[in-house]
């Protein structure tokens, strides 16, 4: 099979890696790739959010599947137009994709099927939502309806942080995303990420993570688009995941097809467990998540691509997933100053003596090639990723890799997995 994978992060290296250990590839193209990638595949610089360039790519290259990484090129349109094109792929169309694209869709969605989750507003101006603020208090969830680059989103722990992120919002900071502001209840207890698989019909789990947000230690400071992430999430025990598919994720999917909108890829359901053990729904991607991908693909390996092509074809019914009894974690390097303002070109230096096995991978995010050394060209630059028997043993092998990178312009998190491990 010749296949292309559209992205250029962690999350799209490290789906490669996966598909690269099934016989089945032959020939693996990423769009755009990065320093990573350009080692174990053809890097072609398209824009991957215009539907017709990828199509004439797919049909110049003679590809048998498309795999979307990002959200952007979903939301753009690229599944629709491919479909419509006769090339198969994993993705869902613009229409479905609006469960990432519009956090208020989302919330109606959820509302007209009473998948439990947090209670809601829609505003289209700031005095409303100020106002709205005002009188809910804190703690409260201020987010941009829109694709932010996972940046939309302020869990504002006092009213005047909340103010703050509505005015910012409006004044543009996050551009036409902001346009419209979703302003949540906050929800205390677990996060969790919950990966399935669904090809309109059939919906399959296919892993469960959690990651870090927070850029400091202790699950402090500013949030990011994430700092690390570790599989299987404990908290997700068969009850939780059970309740998690008949609550929220299968009334979502039916409620999806009824509107004559099928969902057919990865749905990401970023779960919150509460106290009492009943997860409600704190928001929806139609993508894997970064990092929590780099630690599936390490599990799921080979079958990663036999699953993908069975959502592509309609065929997951027929599919199972096979996991080992095992952990794995990686660790985000990230470079200095992220999420705020951050150096691009420094040099980056200790890749080459990394090992690279199905137990320890360092995958590429924000880097790039400059006079014949990989520099970093993003926030969230590598993803050291280790898989062991146990999650200490994952720990292990992610921060020996982390720390033989010579770079000094970049930083880590020394605590991913905290939560698990104590």
């Amino acid at each position: 099979m010749n296949i292309l994978i559209l992205g250029g992060g962690g999350r799209e290296h490290a789906l490669a890696w996966a598909v690269l250990q099934n016989p089945k590839c032959d020939r693996l193209i990423m769009a755009p790739g990065n320093a990573g990638t350009r080692a174990i595949a053809e890097n072609c610089d398209i824009d991957i959010c215009d539907p017709p360039a990828v199509v004439a790519l797919c049909e110049t290259e003679a590809i048998d599947l498309v795999i979307v990484g990002p959200e952007a090129p979903l939301a753009a349109g690229v599944a629709d137009e491919l479909i419509a094109a006769g090339i198969p792929v994993f993705g869902p169309s613009a229409a479905a994709a609006r469960l990432e694209a519009s956090k208020a869709f989302t919330k109606e969605i959820c509302d007209a099927v009473e998948a439990p989750t947090a209670g809601w507003a829609r505003f289209t101006e700031a005095g409303p939502a100020r106002d709205h603020v005002k009188a809910r208090g804190a703690p409260i969830v201020v987010k941009a309806d829109g694709l932010a680059a996972g940046k939309g989103v302020v869990v504002a722990m006092t009213e005047a942080e909340a103010l703050e992120a509505v005015d910012a919002m409006f004044a543009g900071a996050h551009g036409t995303a902001g346009a419209e502001v979703v302003i949540e209840e906050f929800m205390a207890g677990e996060e969790a990420s919950f990966f399935v698989l669904v090809d309109g019909e059939t919906v399959l789990p296919v892993g469960t993570a959690q990651d870090h947000k927070r850029a400091l230690e202790g699950d402090e400071g500013p949030n990011t688009g994430g700092m690390g992430a570790y599989t299987p999430a404990p908290v997700m025990t068969d009850a939780v995941t059970e309740a998690a598919l008949e609550r929220i994720v299968r009334p979502t999917m039916a409620e999806m097809a009824r509107r004559g909108i099928p969902y057919r890829g990865v749905l990401y359901v970023g779960l919150m467990i509460g106290p009492d053990g009943a997860p409600r729904l704190v928001e929806y991607n139609v993508r894997f998540g970064d990092p929590e991908c780099q630690a599936i693909m390490m599990r799921l390996g080979a079958q990663a691509l036999d699953l993908c092509q069975a959502v592509a074809e309609g065929r997951l019914a027929d599919m199972t997933v096979t996991w080992a009894d095992d952990h794995a974690m990686t660790v985000v390097l990230a470079a200095e100053g992220y999420p705020g303002e951050y150096r691009k070109g420094t040099r980056i230096g200790g890749l080459e003596h990394l090992p690279e096995s199905s137990h320890q991978m360092m995958f590429h995010a924000g880097t790039a090639e400059a006079g014949g050394a990989v520099v970093a060209a993003g926030g969230r630059v590598l993803s050291a990723t280790g898989r062991g028997a146990s999650l200490a043993e994952a720990r292990d092998r992610a921060y020996a890799l982390a720390e033989a990178v010579d770079w000094p312009e970049g930083r880590y998190r020394r605590d991913i997995g905290w939560r698990a491990l104590k």
